[in-house]
C-alpha cells in the first residue's frame, strides 16, 4: 500500500531537517526544532498505527495529532510576544487524550469531532494573527510572516476538513480510503507547516542580538537639542486630535533616523523600534499607516532606500557594500525596494547621477 513507507520516509526527514535547524540556531530560540521534533513523532506514529495496527499507537495518534495546532499556534504567535503558551490552549488537548484514552467506552466520533473543532479555532486564530504587525521579526520580514501565517491558518482549515474526511471515509466506506487520505495529510501539509515555522522563527533575531541597554532608550540629548532636561520631553502633551497624535508619531521617528539612523540595523524589529523611541508598537504602526499611507516595513525600507541613493551618489562603492550598509540583508530585496521607489535599479539610478 502507498501510504505504509511514505509516513517513516517524512518523519526520517523531518528529524534530519530539525538537526539542521538545531546545529544552526545554538544561540537562537528552540520553536522551529521542537515543532518539527513533533511533526516527525506524529508521522513516525502514523505509520506504526497504520503498519501494525497496535491499540497503543491508535491511542496516541489523535494526541500528538492535536499537538499540532497549538504547538503551531506558539511558534507563530512567538513572533508577536514573548509570553508562554497559557494553559487554557491544553484544555482541547486534554479532552482529546481523555476521549481518546476512553475509547472505545464514550462515542465513538467524538474524538474527531474535538480534533475537527480545534483545528477550525487555531486555523481562525492564526489568520487573525496574521493581520496583525509582527513585533518581534525583522521589519523586513514582516510581509513574508504575515503570509506564513495566512497559509498556517488555511493549512489548519483544510486539515479540519481531512479529519472530516476520515471520519466520513470509518462511517461510509470502513476506512478503505484512509491511508490514502493521511499520506496526503502527512506527506504534504504537516511538512508545509514545518517549512512555515522555520521561516517564521528564521525571522525573529536571538536576543543576544539585542542589547538589553535598548530597553526604553530614549536618549533625549540626541534627540531634543538644547534641552538639558530629558525626563521633560518624556511627558506625552496632550493631543487632541488623532490626526495630530499620529503627525507627532511620524515626525519623532523621523527625527530618530537621521539622527541615529536605525535602519542601517538589518535586525530592526518593531518591538526594538518601540523600545527606542519609547512608543508602543502597535501606535508607531498604526500612526505611519495613517500618515504615509503605508506599513512599517516599507516606511522603514524608504528610509534604507535614501540612504543608500546618498551612498550611490556620493561614493564608488560597489553596490553590495551599498545595500548592506543601508541595511538590507539580500540584494533581491533591495533591488525590488529601490525599484518601487525610484522606479529605477541602482545601476540606472548612479548613471543617472554621473
Amino acid at each position: 500500500m502507498l501510504s505504509i513507507p511514505l509516513p517513516f520516509v517524512a518523519s526520517l526527514m523531518l528529524i534530519f531537517g530539525a538537526a539542521i535547524i538545531f546545529n544552526r540556531s545554538l544561540y537562537q530560540s528552540k520553536h522551529a526544532f521542537w515543532f518539527l521534533v513533533l511533526c516527525a513523532a506524529a508521522t513516525a506514529v502514523v505509520g506504526l498505527r497504520w503498519t501494525t495496527d497496535i491499540s497503543f499507537f491508535r491511542t496516541i495518534q489523535p494526541m500528538l495529532g492535536v499537538c499540532l495546532p497549538v504547538v503551531a499556534w506558539w511558534c507563530f504567535s512567538q513572533a508577536h510576544s514573548n509570553k508562554p503558551l497559557s494553559k487554557v490552549h491544553w484544555i482541547g488537548p486534554g479532552l482529546v487524550a481523555l476521549s481518546s484514552v476512553s475509547y472505545p467506552y464514550l462515542w465513538l466520533g467524538l474524538t474527531d469531532v474535538l480534533l475537527v473543532i480545534l483545528y477550525l479555532i487555531y486555523g481562525v486564530w492564526l489568520l487573525s494573527l496574521s493581520f496583525s504587525t509582527a513585533d518581534k521579526v525583522r521589519l523586513s520580514d514582516t510581509n513574508q510572516t504575515s503570509y506564513s501565517e495566512r497559509v498556517a491558518g488555511a493549512l489548519l482549515l483544510f486539515s479540519a476538513f481531512i479529519d472530516g474526511a476520515i471520519s466520513y471515509d470509518f462511517v461510509a466506506f470502513g476506512a478503505e480510503h484512509t491511508g490514502y487520505i493521511l499520506t496526503f495529510s502527512y506527506l504534504i501539509l504537516i511538512p508545509v507547516m514545518g517549512m512555515l515555522v522555520v521561516i517564521v522563527d528564521g525571522s525573529v533575531p536571538s536576543q543576544e542580538q539585542i542589547p538589553e541597554a535598548d530597553v526604553f532608550e530614549v536618549n533625549d540629548a540626541e534627540l531634543a537639542i538644547g534641552d538639558t532636561n530629558s525626563e521633560v520631553e518624556l511627558e506625552p502633551e496632550p493631543i487632541t486630535d488623532e490626526n495630530d497624535e499620529a503627525q507627532s508619531v511620524v515626525a519623532k521617528l523621523d527625527e530618530m533616523m537621521a539622527q541615529r539612523e536605525l535602519f542601517k540595523d538589518p535586525d530592526l524589529t518593531l518591538n526594538k523600534l518601540a523600545r527606542k523611541l519609547g512608543i508602543p508598537g502597535r501606535k508607531i504602526s498604526s500612526s505611519v499607516n495613517q500618515i504615509r499611507g503605508e506599513n512599517i516595513s516599507r516606511a522603514i525600507n524608504r528610509y534604507r532606500i535614501e540612504h543608500a541613493k546618498s551612498l550611490l551618489k556620493s561614493s564608488d562603492l560597489a553596490i553590495t557594500e551599498i545595500y548592506l550598509e543601508a541595511g538590507f540583508q539580500t540584494k533581491s530585496n533591495f533591488n525590488r525596494e529601490f525599484l518601487r521607489i525610484t522606479e529605477k535599479t541602482p545601476s540606472e539610478f548612479r548613471s543617472g547621477t554621473l
